[in-house]
């Protein structure tokens, strides 16, 4: 007897091996909750649930498997290549010439200026807040006579008539981590799908063969960067960012372990599809689904990614364009140039985070190697977009 009511019995006591189970959907009188939300994916349960969270989920696929009905417009921008500075470059000695500095140069900033705004914790105690002016020289460039640093910046200042500055946007965010946060995802705290897999859940993917979504980094210090920030959130995975590294395998576990050939690998898979489809018949998840079609794009990768970053092919006047830095794997410079290659190749989004702009000390020594390490390959890039009218790229600076 139940000890707090005597008129309610115990359930059987049941095992739990299959006939166990087999019980419980026998005997509705013994089933457990888990059991009914395990199994009500399968039905009107799962079916509501799924309306309510994505109304699209059970929409007929498209060719490219976006969404029905997109783009609904003629698009002028094909792909994006969109570059990330990461730490936050100076504006102020870069692009935005302020020549009022000059005069004020050494004065305490005025109250005005913070309005009450809270500090952060770098600067907290520090008693005096002087004014610095640039110490680099700014100069008008192209037809269009915008002010920029050529000092740390010869390439792009010859391509500035083609590049847009946006220099209204602002943000609350005063740290790092909330503020890439949002620049990747609409909003500061954690959790939002990336503007990349946006694109690649409304628009699909051109190339079976290689992902919508494409992220890359380059250099290793400065701001932590988080997988998140290209990630899916509440979207299917299966749109989430596909990260690209430096070296012989720029995807990891990509390539077959010792041993493995390609046959065993495809009979490998086709046994675990199998195996996951009746999974995916008990239960009905999307998201296994998506591991299968994450399992069949990772084999096609395994032909589609070597070809695409052996640059060995590529003539002298790419190199010309992007520098030679282009031929070293995992350098900003080769990731401009594999991102050129991936959006020729069908790829509507690529990102590259480039770290080590966040220069608290030592920033003219820092911001010329910063600028050395960009400059040339991201006007290369502009050029490249002239020539080849689908690409499209945006650079932002945090």
């Amino acid at each position: 007897m139940h000890p707090h009511h005597p008129n309610r019995a115990f359930p059987p006591k049941l095992s739990h091996g299959c006939c166990g189970y087999q019980q419980l959907s026998a005997n509705p009188l013994t089933m457990t909750r888990r059991y009914f939300l395990g199994k009500a994916a399968r039905g009107l349960g799962g079916v509501a649930l799924a309306s309510l969270l994505n109304e699209n989920l059970l929409a007929a696929p498209t060719r490219n498997n976006g969404l029905p009905g997109f783009p609904n417009f003629a698009p002028k921008a094909k792909r994006v290549i969109y570059l990330f500075q990461s730490g936050g470059p100076p504006q102020m000695d870069l692009f935005d010439y302020k020549p009022f500095l000059d005069e004020v140069h050494g004065r305490e900033v005025p109250e005005s200026v913070f309005n009450g705004q809270r500090l952060t914790g770098m600067t907290a105690g520090q008693s005096s807040f002087p004014v610095a002016r640039s110490i680099f020289k700014f100069k008008r460039v192209g037809e269009s006579g915008t002010w920029l640093n050529t000092e740390v910046m010869p390439y792009l200042s010859e391509v500035m008539d083609e590049v847009c500055l946006i220099k209204s946007m602002h943000t609350e965010a005063i740290n790092h981590d909330p503020a890439i946060t949002f620049f990747q995802t609409g909003f500061q705290i954690a959790g939002r799908p990336s503007i990349g897999s946006w694109l690649s859940y409304g628009l699909g993917s051109l190339n079976k063969n290689l992902p919508a979504f494409v992220a890359m980094t380059s250099f290793s210090g400065g701001q932590p960067l988080y997988d998140r920030l290209w990630g899916a959130g509440f979207l299917p995975s299966r749109h989430q960012g596909v990260k690209f590294g430096g070296g012989p395998d720029p995807v990891l576990y990509l390539n077959n372990p010792e041993g493995m050939s390609s046959e065993l690998r495809r009979r490998t898979l086709d046994h675990i599809a199998a195996m996951n489809r009746m999974k995916f018949d008990d239960y009905g998840d999307p998201e296994i689904e998506t591991r299968i079609s994450q399992y069949e794009m990772a084999f096609r990768m395994q032909t589609s990614v070597p070809e695409l970053v052996d640059v060995s092919s590529e003539p002298d006047s790419t190199f010309d364009l992007y520098g030679k830095d282009a031929k070293k794997p995992g350098t900003y410079a080769n990731n401009c140039l594999l991102a050129r290659r991936l959006t020729e190749r069908g790829v509507r989004f690529v990102q590259l985070f480039h770290r080590g702009w966040d220069t608290h000390n030592g920033l003219p020594d820092q911001l010329k190697r910063q600028c050395g390490h960009t400059d040339r390959a991201t006007a290369g890039l502009r050029l490249f977009g002239e020539v080849n009218s689908a690409a499209r790229f945006t650079a932002r600076m945090p």
